[in-house]
């Protein structure tokens, strides 16, 4: 089935946040004295490109036309490996990077990821905007890059399938799912005796299609904006896993700007990542009638089977020799007991 970028895909999600898309500024490309890259890996119509674009041109407005940053949507200027790529060695000088793939370069920023471990958003932004989201940022700074702002969130993950309905641990025996390249995620569902298959996003729709794989898992948002309900039969509703977004920068880029200058970029990726969250919180609930009314086989999942598959495992006790007791600990101290 061909995928369709059209204005209907806008139409629907920007109707779903009730937000216009946005009008870029036009200035003349000379006006700029700095001319940046923001890439992301989503679809032009997902909240984390609408308010990207928003502060952009807050950006370029604050700053009299003299930062202009161009945004690059839906992997146009590589896969998401490829990205933490650039942006390490600055040929990118701003990526949105989901904290599981981003654990493959900083390894601790995987510990957000694990399985089962935030009951409630209330949880996350406890987490995020507490103790674990300062250490995690620290952690990135020890490398070329660095968080720009708070996370952004991407929400909490369900699991696709075109084959069968996922309402147990059992169901997951044997089941081919695609999984991002992260190893939390990976391990989580060889710990359910799944068969886990990293593929970079920019593949997925493809593998469906083509039965590589009989399933994935993602947010609902994205599951919606890169329309990969029309190559599943169910959406399970496990919310198995939390993710959220570093908006990432380069170091040497980011130290090119003036400090003013620097202070209006955080400030305004900052303000729309609040923003974001709030989209995300809100669309993940308006679009499971929507998905509904496309066909798809919503289903309320207990969660209690799969925790106490994994309290059976090694999983939890695993993670935490390689986290480290501090990491583990302001884990805790808002997730509670895990394992």
């Amino acid at each position: 089935m061909k995928r369709d970028f059209s204005m209907k895909r806008r139409t629907f999600v920007a109707g779903a946040l009730s937000l216009p898309l946005v009008t870029v500024l036009k200035h003349p490309a000379s006006a700029a004295e700095f001319n940046l890259k923001y890439a992301t890996g989503q679809d032009p119509t997902h909240p984390v490109n609408i308010r990207a674009q928003e502060a952009i041109d807050r950006i370029r407005e604050a700053t009299s036309g003299r930062v202009d940053i161009k945004l690059y949507p839906a992997n146009q200027l590589g896969s998401d490996t490829d990205l933490l790529t650039q942006i390490r060695n600055g040929s990118v000088d701003f990526f949105n990077q989901s904290s599981m793939v981003l654990a493959t370069f900083v390894p601790a920023c995987g510990i957000t990821s694990l399985g089962f471990a935030f009951k409630n958003y209330e949880q996350v932004w406890a987490a995020m905007d507490g103790d674990l989201g300062t250490y995690l940022a620290k952690e990135i700074a020890k490398t070329p890059i660095f968080a720009v702002s708070r996370m952004w969130d991407n929400g909490f993950r369900q699991v696709t399938s075109s084959t069968r309905a996922i309402t147990g641990p059992e169901e997951l025996k044997g089941f081919k799912i695609r999984v991002p390249p992260a190893p939390s995620l990976t391990s989580l569902f060889k710990a359910l005796d799944a068969a886990p298959s990293p593929i970079n996003f920019n593949e997925l729709y493809s593998a469906l299609q083509t039965k590589v794989v009989e399933g994935q898992e993602n947010p609902l948002a994205i599951i919606a904006t890169a329309r990969l309900y029309e190559v599943q039969k169910y959406i399970s509703l496990t919310n198995h896993v939390w993710d959220g977004y570093w908006v990432l920068g380069n170091k040497n880029s980011f130290a090119r700007l003036p400090k003013d200058v620097q202070d209006i970029v955080s400030r305004e990726i900052d303000k729309s990542g609040l923003d974001e969250r709030k989209d995300i919180a809100r669309l993940s609930e308006t679009l499971k009638s929507d998905l509904k009314g496309k066909g798809v086989n919503l289903l309320e999942v207990n969660q209690d089977p799969f925790r106490n598959a994994l309290k059976t495992t090694t999983f939890y006790s695993d993670w935490k020799k390689k986290y480290g007791d501090e990491a583990w600990a302001m884990l805790e101290k808002v997730s509670g007991k895990l394992g």
